[in-house]
């Protein structure tokens, strides 16, 4: 089984060893050891320690004696997250139980006599315990655990180290961080401010579908013509470019070489390797079918399932195309710049000084956040209120929320053990908080809210609707929801979102070969760069377990036509905030900046978010990683 594992983890691009031939084989018998310890195939093995070696951001593809100890941690805290996921249904009583049914008792006698359309009542000297703003202290909160525990001294609540800088990018543009004695202000304090001078102007230029749009009726017929689409689409632009030859059928037989355009598939069920890549060219080109690939001539490349690439080299027997050149960047076509009418502009009226684009600066402060918004062991929403806290000092012209708000993987959730509808949830304790929020800083913030397939309150669909929020009209200009993915502008700085993990799940199917001098690359920036390259939001196929993909509606929606100032893709992997840029052979190399804000909520305690001010280029922009 030691071979066995050798070969998974050079089917992936590391290599095992040390100082000498007996570290390689010391360190395969300890892996050997994990593999039966935790029942683990030596697949799920490697999966495990991409996940480590990405998030640990880790120099080099050796898996080297000293990273073994810390790989042991890592896949000791897999082992138990799973233990509690799958016990997430046993629950254990204490005295909080007996208390809370000692408390309800009698509010629960009145309700079973009341009619089912009647209010309880509040005894009149009863007090309430919920952690909401002075606006909506009068609302209902989301648990019977939130009303008797509101005054507990949560894990969240004594964390350390609030409000420290993670990471700075262009730390010499870096604002200054809030001392400690302005992140405590108060709430009186807050409502005391100096209100931003500007309102930043925001332009939709893509969110599709429409809410209350129909799906779940995708055909077979709707998967083959986006497949179709897709390759075809991709051999018109190398056409067009005229970098290349026209499109030839890459699965005839021949010695002269030629140039083909294809999507990279697997010929199993299995991870991707060097033995079972296939190319699957289009219809028109080589009637849909595939021909295995032989990379042995490429010093480099980097190849996911689902990847369009156009691939020079000779087919001499018929059944094996043999690659000299590959090229995984599709040119950027012509009319790449979306027509003005399919373009929403969310300004109002009022607010005539933004609306001459003109005499905007491309400058811009926003803050960034992904769910979750509360802790694993309550639904009190505690890092959504530290956030909007501040929010509230720093005052940004932008605030960008993604989601998961109501996380369909939370305990109470899972277990069902709130008294409210997710929808109830979501209105009382998210949406009213960022309503008190804009209230309190006036009409120069904007609030954006982007779903994600993990709301429970929401369709269960990707690409996904916006929220279809029904705001009182005073505030629908301050609080906009978009869809999952999403293109917009603000202040002339565009911005791309998409709220579906694709980073992660690129990161456990990716195979990657690097030049044999050259240096150990940058595989988080990689990863990122492969959405911009395909042109879309989700180049993955098939899509991997847990994501809804709906192919009616993924043809525009998931299309990236150009490069975006912005790329926002939260993910379970580390924080990252970098500046990429598509390199060579590129008709559109400006850099963008690329950002993972990680997640708000962390299990018991508190994650990262973004603070960003955008000033002109990428060069002047500082973006700082922040823990809450």
């Amino acid at each position: 089984m030691e071979a066995e594992i050798r070969a998974e983890f050079e089917s992936s691009g590391f290599s095992i060893g040390g100082a000498g031939p007996e570290d390689a084989a010391q360190i395969l018998s300890t892996l050997l050891t994990y593999c039966i310890n935790y029942k683990m195939s030596p697949g799920d093995l490697v999966s495990n320690w991409e996940v480590y070696y990405l998030n640990r951001q880790l120099d080099g593809l050796k898996l080297e004696r000293s990273y073994v100890d810390g790989f042991l941690s890592h896949l000791q805290n897999e082992v138990k997250e799973r233990l509690i996921e799958e016990e997430a249904n046993l629950h254990v009583y204490s005295s909080n139980d007996v208390d809370m049914l000692f408390n309800n008792s009698h509010a629960d006698e009145a309700a079973f006599l009341d009619t089912p359309g009647s209010k309880q009542e509040k005894p009149p000297g009863e007090s309430s315990n919920t952690e909401l703003t002075p606006l909506t202290s009068d609302r209902p909160s989301s648990s019977r655990m939130a009303k008797t525990n509101g005054d507990r001294i949560t894990p969240f609540a004594t964390r350390v180290n609030k409000f420290t800088q993670q990471y700075v990018l262009n730390s010499d543009n870096a604002a200054i961080m809030p001392s400690k004695h302005e992140a405590e202000t108060t709430e009186d304090e807050l409502i005391r401010r100096i209100q931003p001078s500007q309102r930043c102007s925001l332009q939709v230029q893509r969110s599709q579908p429409e809410p209350g749009c129909r799906f779940m009726y995708d055909r077979m017929e709707d998967r083959f013509n986006y497949l179709e689409d897709r390759i075809r689409k991709s051999a018109t632009l190398f056409s067009a470019s005229g970098l290349c030859g026209e499109p030839a059928d890459a699965t005839l037989a021949s010695e002269e070489k030629m140039f083909a355009v294809g999507m990279v598939t697997c010929d199993g069920e299995g991870r991707l390797n060097e033995k079972s890549i296939l190319l699957q060219g289009s219809v028109e080109h080589s009637r849909g079918e595939r021909v295995r690939l032989d990379l042995k001539d490429l010093d480099h490349f980097s190849l996911f399932p689902g990847q369009v690439v156009g691939i020079e080299g000779h087919n001499p027997s018929g059944h094996c195309f043999v690659a000299s050149k590959l090229i995984d960047l599709l040119p950027v076509s012509v009319d790449a710049q979306l027509p003005s009418a399919k373009k929403q502009a969310v300004d109002d009226g009022s607010h005539h000084q933004n609306s001459d684009a003109g005499t905007l600066s491309r400058a811009l402060s926003s803050v960034i956040a992904a769910g979750p918004y509360t802790t694993t062991d309550n639904l009190l929403f505690e890092p959504l209120q530290e956030l909007l806290s501040y929010a509230c000092r720093k005052q940004p012209q932008l605030l960008i929320l993604m989601g998961p708000f109501i996380d369909s993987d939370h305990p109470d959730i899972k277990k069902g053990t709130v008294d409210q509808s997710f929808h109830d949830i979501f209105y009382s304790e998210v949406l009213r908080k960022i309503q008190d929020f804009t209230q309190y800083l006036g009409n120069t913030v904007r609030v954006i809210l982007i779903p994600s397939v993990c709301d429970a309150h929401h369709d269960f669909v990707f690409p996904q609707p916006a929220f279809d929020l029904n705001l009182p009209e005073d505030i629908t200009h301050q609080i906009s929801s978009l869809a999952n993915p999403s293109l917009f502008s603000s202040n002339q700085i565009h911005f791309g979102c998409c709220t579906v993990d694709i980073l992660k799940q690129i990161s456990g199917l990716e195979i990657s070969r690097k030049p044999p001098a050259g240096k150990p690359g940058d595989r988080i920036g990689r990863l990122a760069t492969h959405i911009l390259k395909q042109q879309s939001y989700y180049p993955l196929y098939p899509p991997a377990g847990g994501v809804p993909l709906d192919f009616s509606l993924a043809n525009e929606a998931l299309e990236i036509s150009s490069t975006p100032d912005v790329l926002l893709l939260p993910s379970d992997l580390a924080p990252f905030a970098k500046v990429l840029s598509l390199g060579e052979g590129s008709d559109d190399q400006k850099p963008f900046i690329c950002l993972n804000p990680g997640r708000l909520a962390k299990g018991i305690g508190g994650g990262t978010f973004v603070d960003l001010y955008y000033n002109e280029d990428t060069s002047r922009t500082n973006a700082s990683i922040i823990r809450i």
